[in-house]
Parts: C-alpha cells; sequence; structure tokens
C-alpha cells in the first residue's frame, strides 16, 4: 500500500512565521479561548483605541495612521454590538478577532496595532477593566438588597420573634434586629470587594510578552485614558499573576455564605414547623405531583449556588498553584470562572431582593414563639446580678429553677413561693412576675443590642 504523501501547508496565524504547518483543527477548537472571551471585546476596543492613541503620542504610529485605527476600532465595535461580525475558532481569541477584522477594514494601519504589546498584557488589561463593571454592578446588587432589608425592617421590624443559638429558642429578638444583621454582613461584603478591586486597579498594558518591550512606549497615557490607578512596576507580574481574579472569586464565595444563610433561614421560617414567614406567589414554586405544596425555590438555588461560586474559586486555585513565571495557557482558564461568579452573583443578589421585598410575616405566630418564658432565663439571672449575687451563682439559682419548671410543665412565672424559697432564698415570686417579653427585648440597650429604642436609631441612621 502507498504511502499517504503529507502536504505541508504555511501557517496562517498572526504568530504563523515560525510555523510551516497550519494548526490542527482539534488542537485549534480545544486551545481557542473565543467562545468565552468575546465577552470582553468591549474592554478590548477601549484598551486597543488608547493602546494606538500612546503610540502615535510617542511617535511610533502617524497621526493619520491612529485616526484610520480609532475609527476602525469603533466600526469593529458597532460590528459586535449589532452581531454583524461573528468571530470564529479561527480567531482563536477575541483579540486576534478584533484585529483580524480591523486589518480587513483599514489595510496596514491596522498592523500596526500591535506594536508594543502582547495579548498577555492586553488580556490581563481587558480583565481588570471588566472588573471594574462587574465589581460595581455586584456593588450596586448587593446595596439594593440592604436597601430592602432596612424596609422590610421599617415595617415589620418591631415584630417579636425568637433568636436561636444552636437551632435552640435563646432570647427574644426583633425580626428588625435579626434583619439588619445581614444587612451588617453585606457591608462586610461590600468593603471586601472595595478592597480587591483597588488591588486590581493597575494598568499591565506595556508589561508586552513579560519583560517589557524596547520601543518608547508611555504607560502613564494609557492608564490615564482607561482610568487605572497606577501602572505595574513588574512586567513579570503583570502578565503572570491573576490573584486579583482570585480576590475576587473569594469575595464572591464569601458574598454567598451570607446570602446562603438568608436564603436558608427563609427557607425554614417558611417551613409548616415554623410557619413565620409566608412566600409571595410570585417567589414560591409547587409540586407537579402534590397540590398543596409552596416550594421557595428562589431561596433554595441561592443557596445551592454558593456551591457553584465556591467551585469557581477552587478551580482557579488549583490552576495557579505552582505555575512557573511568566505566562502560562493554563491561565486561560479564569474567565469561564469569573464570568460565572460574577453572573450567579448579580442575578441571585437580584433573586433575592425581590423576594424578600415581598415577605409577608406571621407576626402572632412569631410572638407566640418568642414568648416562651425559658426565653428570660438569662433576664432572671441578670436580675439576681443586679441584687449583688456573682453571675455564677446566679446561672446556678436560674437553672434550678428552670429544671423544676421545666420537670412540671410550668411556665417560669407559674413555680410558687414554696418551691422557690426550697431552690434559692433569692427568688421570690415579686421578681419572676417582672419578667416580660417586650420588657425583655427593650432592656437590651447595650451596644448593638436588640432593643425597640436601638432599632428605630438605626433605621433612622439608614435612612440619613
Amino acid at each position: 500500500m502507498a504511502k499517504k504523501k503529507t502536504t505541508k501547508r504555511r501557517a496562517n496565524r498572526a504568530w504563523g512565521g515560525r510555523f510551516g504547518l497550519t494548526t490542527d483543527k482539534d488542537a485549534l477548537a480545544f486551545t481557542a479561548s473565543i467562545g468565552f472571551d468575546i465577552r470582553l471585546y468591549p474592554y478590548d476596543i477601549r484598551v486597543s483605541t488608547a493602546h494606538a492613541r500612546m503610540l502615535a503620542a510617542v511617535g511610533i504610529i502617524s497621526a493619520a495612521e491612529r485616526n484610520k485605527i480609532v475609527s476602525g476600532l469603533r466600526s469593529v465595535g458597532r460590528e459586535l454590538d449589532a452581531g454583524d461580525f461573528v468571530p470564529d475558532k479561527n480567531d482563536e481569541d477575541i483579540h486576534m478577532a478584533i484585529e483580524r477584522r480591523l486589518v480587513e477594514k483599514i489595510g496596514r494601519a491596522g498592523a500596526k496595532l500591535h506594536a508594543g504589546r502582547s495579548r498577555n498584557d492586553q488580556v490581563a488589561t481587558d480583565v481588570r477593566l471588566f472588573l471594574k463593571d462587574a465589581g460595581a454592578a455586584i456593588d450596586e446588587a448587593i446595596a439594593r438588597l440592604q436597601t430592602t432589608l432596612a424596609a422590610v425592617a421599617r415595617k415589620h421590624g418591631e415584630a417579636l420573634m425568637p433568636g436561636y443559638t444552636h437551632m435552640q429558642r435563646a432570647q427574644p429578638v426583633l425580626l428588625g434586629h435579626h434583619l439588619l444583621a445581614y444587612h451588617d454582613m453585606l457591608s462586610r461584603d461590600r468593603g471586601r470587594l472595595a478592597d480587591c478591586l483597588a488591588r486590581a486597579d493597575t494598568l499591565v498594558l506595556g508589561a508586552g510578552a513579560l519583560a517589557g518591550t524596547t520601543l518608547p512606549i508611555d504607560p502613564k497615557l494609557v492608564a490615564a485614558e482607561l482610568g487605572f490607578a497606577r501602572v505595574c512596576a513588574n512586567s513579570m507580574d503583570g502578565v503572570a499573576s491573576r490573584d486579583f481574579v482570585a480576590e475576587v472569586l473569594a469575595m464572591i464565595a464569601v458574598l454567598f455564605s451570607n446570602l446562603s444563610r438568608l436564603a436558608g433561614e427563609v427557607t425554614l421560617w417558611a417551613t409548616s414547623e415554623f410557619g413565620f414567614v409566608h412566600l409571595d406567589d410570585r417567589f414560591s414554586t409547587g409540586s407537579s405531583m402534590m397540590p398543596q405544596k409552596r416550594n421557595p425555590d428562589i431561596a433554595e438555588l441561592v443557596r445551592g449556588k454558593s456551591g457553584r461560586v465556591y467551585g469557581n474559586l477552587m478551580a482557579l486555585l488549583t490552576t495557579l498553584k505552582g505555575l512557573p513565571l511568566a505566562y502560562n495557557s493554563d491561565l486561560q482558564e479564569d474567565k469561564e470562572a469569573l464570568f460565572d461568579s460574577v453572573d450567579t452573583a448579580v442575578a441571585s443578589l437580584d433573586a433575592l431582593t425581590a423576594m424578600v421585598g415581598t415577605l409577608s410575616f406571621d407576626k402572632e405566630r412569631m410572638a407566640a414563639a418568642a414568648s416562651d418564658s425559658l426565653l428570660l432565663a438569662t433576664d432572671l439571672a441578670e436580675a439576681l446580678v443586679a441584687r449583688g449575687l456573682p453571675f455564677r451563682k446566679a446561672h446556678e439559682i436560674t437553672g434550678r429553677l428552670v429544671a423544676h419548671c421545666v420537670d412540671r410543665g410550668l411556665e417560669l412565672g407559674e413555680a410558687g413561693a414554696a418551691a422557690l424559697a426550697r431552690i434559692s432564698p433569692e427568688l421570690d415570686p415579686e421578681l419572676l412576675a417582672s419578667l416580660d417579653t417586650v420588657r425583655s427585648v427593650d432592656a437590651r440597650k447595650s451596644a448593638g443590642g436588640t432593643a425597640r429604642a436601638l432599632l428605630r436609631r438605626r433605621l433612622r441612621r439608614l435612612t440619613k
């Protein structure tokens, strides 16, 4: 059998001068990132426009060439906006797709755009620019949920409910106090977001492939046009590092640990066993088999999606671990994880905000659960402390009274004078009669406490 002849074909890639054969089609499909990094096209257009202006400013290209490039990039951007230009896998990535189309439109001047830069520093800059918008979108979505939590606290906040530790009823609290705990968690999430975005606010364009360029570029001009706070100090670090992406993914993971807790509590409160909250029909689903069911799908899905964003963080950290400097194609894996976590965060925050804003509360049932006299045991112990007893002694006396009442199915105030005297001479019916759920809540005026006066003051501050 005669040997099949292999025909050599010259490579047709932008980097193809080094190669004698075209890239294998399966290898090309495997390495191409255009399927997901096309999302970066608005940022790549902006970065390339700023780069072209800088090249003209330092004399690497002429003003006429700059004008043709800038006009051409705008035209390519409009085509991408309208869907008239659809890159394919042969473009490899969004950078090469835009450059190819630019050269098709304006000719030789377009081929001059890549002077003084590499796709390595180009993509690192695009992603950092993307994060400016993505971070703002997440921050605004968190703020909307905070505003909704405050609005619900303002409307229903003085409703009594039991606070829990270890999922056991612990002390009476106000619903508003409970809800504003999530408001504070979200404030810290916003702080974490601001911190990591501040560190990402660095221009990398100008780092080249890894070592900079011999051309007389001026990255500060590009940084000023694109709104970056600084220029990276080390070209290898600039192209090789994705810790700024990992930080954002970590921030989103922590955010979801808080969102998942809120979603989980709504799910719990909506059960027949609790019955504290009723979900609006618009944010509930039914069962295909059981006609009576009302399922808290929004809350459950927010809780469930925490697994995805945790996975995205772990995937990127695993990718980054042990990579030698500088750029490696492994870093291509950062974008799908980043895009997915950003999209999941904004969508989940918006869904949770809409659901929380329509919750209705069974205040009678909540108050009944909070009226369990055992929840006032700490109040009794502290009342004994106020009479001069050491807290440990007061705790012991109250514990003996609780055991007595639980054994006999009594409320704390139902223990008779004789029983009180046997337990401790420090106990008397008058002391127990002073115990009251509303009074207990209002007495907790220590910093951060659940008293109505503190809640009202906090809400006034939030309104301002």
